[in-house]
């Protein structure tokens, strides 16, 4: 019995996971839609590279359709999984770019909205690519911590899952991984338009 598609919205993840793997291809289709956005986002943050981080996304989402039909409820959140799943993936992406030595750079800025002022679209894009140049320079496993807490929304003992390390662990690497981060946008105020905010 197929789920309503109104309802799919209420529904939680693990309960789209389950439909899914009794065949309901409107759960798929809900599931992709409210994961994948957030997972794209976090491995782009994390490889630099909107391209690559597709690539994992997809790989991501594949690896989580295969699981369904073994699903035990309660075990984990699909979130939980899926966001160690896409940190695997980045790691290993990441080890690969070291062994090859080549490092490709994300020189083009996000298409600025329409909707804002162009003025206003460009500040955006600056504070974004500065954001983005300074989480590349942060170690790999402070940049994870810190993307999981304050772009992704995670809570510590979530992240802790997700990285497989305590929760203790997690406080000091988001710790660290803050001080890095305005240490590396420190004298950037004026330049990314925040002069005159308080």
């Amino acid at each position: 019995m197929d789920m309503p598609r109104d309802s799919l919205d209420e529904v939680t993840d693990e309960a789209l996971l389950a439909a899914y793997a009794r065949g309901e291809a409107a759960a798929a289709r809900a599931l992709s839609l409210r994961l994948v956005p957030r997972v794209l986002g976090y491995a782009a943050r994390l490889l630099g590279d909107r391209a690559e981080a597709e690539d994992v996304a997809q790989d991501a989402m594949l690896r989580l359709w295969r699981a369904a039909p073994g699903w035990r409820a309660g075990e984990a959140q699909v979130t939980t999984w899926l966001y160690r799943v896409v940190t695997n993936l980045c790691t290993d992406r990441l080890r690969g770019r070291v062994r090859r030595r080549t490092d490709t750079l994300e020189d083009a800025p996000e298409v600025a909205d329409a909707a804002k002022g162009v003025e206003a679209g460009l500040i955006e894009a600056d504070r974004m690519a500065a954001l983005d140049a300074a989480l590349a320079e942060l170690p790999e496993r402070q940049r994870q911590a810190l993307v999981l807490r304050h772009l992704e929304g995670l809570s510590n003992p979530e992240i802790a899952v997700v990285m497989d390390i305590g929760v203790e662990a997690v406080e000091s690497l988001t710790a660290r991984a803050k001080r890095a981060l305005a240490a590396l946008l420190a004298g950037r105020r004026d330049d990314l338009g925040y002069g005159d905010e308080v």
